[in-house]
């Protein structure tokens, strides 16, 4: 099984209505920095983001944050980071999280949880990079998302092997085991479009 050094969080910029995903969220930061996980994330201190990364840095983990200086105030970055690097777009930001991350795991969140969502796994759909693509299902919350790649790869849109690039995991226990198990290489690249 590979050792899995870094994991990208995707997650809200809020904590949402249901407090069992501030729990969760919680959770996944302490079974990182207990196994050793450094974060990469987007470096905001509210919301989810902000939870992740206070409980991966209570339980003595790294935190490693990206963010673009247009969203510095908006997203309020994170001071306590043991690193939180600013970049100039939200393309940027994006690309940088990926390269320093063995694998991407997507918590509850908006639109631009989605949207990261959806990028890297895209990614992986074009062989931008080979690394694990996962969602921490909580109370079902990924359930109209993997309901409609189930019918846009009924309808023709998804190969089946795409379809399976997304992982569903409905225990935040089982994040690291399975998308450890997943890699394939704790140094596998993220390459150019123009090299894929």
């Amino acid at each position: 099984m590979t050792t899995l050094r870094s994991l990208c969080v995707y997650c809200g910029s809020k904590p949402g209505n249901d407090p069992r995903h501030e729990a969760t969220a919680a959770e996944l930061g302490r079974l990182m920095a207990q196994a050793g996980v450094r974060l990469v994330y987007g470096g905001g201190s509210v919301g989810l983001m902000g939870v992740v990364a206070d409980s991966v840095l209570a339980h003595g983990g790294e935190a490693f944050g990206v963010i673009p200086k247009g969203l510095f105030t908006t997203e309020i970055g994170h001071p306590g980071l043991t690193e939180l690097v600013e970049v100039g777009s939200m393309h940027e930001r994006k690309a940088l999280m990926a390269s320093e991350a063995d694998a991407f795991v997507a918590l509850p969140g908006g639109l631009g949880t989605l949207e990261e969502l959806a990028e890297i796994a895209t990614w992986s759909q074009l062989g931008i990079h080979a690394k694990p693509v996962g969602v921490l299902d909580i109370d079902g919350f990924w359930q109209p998302l993997l309901q409609f790649l189930d019918s846009a790869a009924d309808a023709g849109f998804i190969r089946p092997q795409h379809r399976d690039i997304i992982i569903r995991i409905t225990d935040v226990d089982d994040v690291i085991p399975v998308l450890s198990s997943k890699a394939v290489s704790a140094s596998a690249p993220i390459l150019s479009i123009e090299e894929s």
